[in-house]
């Protein structure tokens, strides 16, 4: 996995926004690194703050959320 600022500068970001929302959001963005297990996440309004994890927590996460383990994080937000 890269370390420091050895982000892939050709990564294909994939923005994570509600189904026919458009704009700047911010929105959440994910990328998947092409020669390593690597998984990059970032905020549209930050694009340079970029946070790296492995394929395996990535998948753990989505696992997770699917699961409700994170709806305690929102209750009362609408």
């Amino acid at each position: 996995m890269p370390e420091g600022n050895n982000i892939p500068a050709d990564l294909d970001w994939i923005r994570a926004a509600p189904e026919g929302e458009e704009g700047p959001g911010p929105w959440i963005e994910i990328a998947y690194g092409k020669d390593d297990d690597a998984v990059y996440l970032r905020e549209t309004s930050d694009p340079e703050n970029i946070v790296t994890t492995t394929q395996k927590k990535w998948d753990a996460f989505v696992l997770g959320v699917q699961a409700g383990e994170f709806d305690h994080f929102v209750e009362g937000v609408e």
